[in-house]
């Protein structure tokens, strides 16, 4: 039943997203181009609904069995930086960042494929240098177990 639910919020982001004209290409090259702010408000939007949702998680939340939900800061290093700039740059040239993506490929738009390509072949390449970029930026390391579930 839970993994409907998820699959049903992300079927309903994906259409917000869709239907706001968010995945747009056109749309999201007006923004970065300053020719257009409603893009703007909408991720303004964004940002105004869910702080107060995340909030309240982090002060009445609670996990499936009971625990309370404990959400920590994560740690500042050049890393942010570096990742920042990749990623706005790769966002501003594609037009996508990861849930736009997959709209755009939902949406039957073939060029969503390269973006798509990219994103996998960028996260498999830093995942095979981290220890390289770990000395250099700083960075934590990497956590890696099985889950708990």
């Amino acid at each position: 039943m839970a993994k409907f639910v998820f699959v049903a919020f992300g079927f309903v982001f994906g259409l917000i997203l869709s239907r706001s004209g968010a995945a747009d290409y056109d749309f999201i090259q007006r923004m970065f181009l300053l020719e257009s702010f409603q893009l703007y408000g909408i991720i303004g939007t964004a940002v105004a609904l869910t702080a107060p949702g995340l909030w309240l998680l982090k002060r009445y939340g609670k996990t499936l069995d009971g625990q309370a939900i404990r959400i920590t800061a994560k740690p500042y290093h050049k890393g942010n930086i570096v990742g920042g700039a990749m990623f706005g740059i790769g966002w501003s040239l594609t037009g996508m960042c990861p849930g736009p993506i997959l709209v755009n490929i939902g949406e039957g738009k073939l060029y969503a494929l390269a973006a798509f390509a990219g994103v996998l072949l960028g996260t498999f390449v830093f995942g095979r240098t981290y220890d390289f970029w770990q000395k250099r930026l700083d960075l934590p390391p990497v956590n890696v177990s099985t889950g708990t579930g």
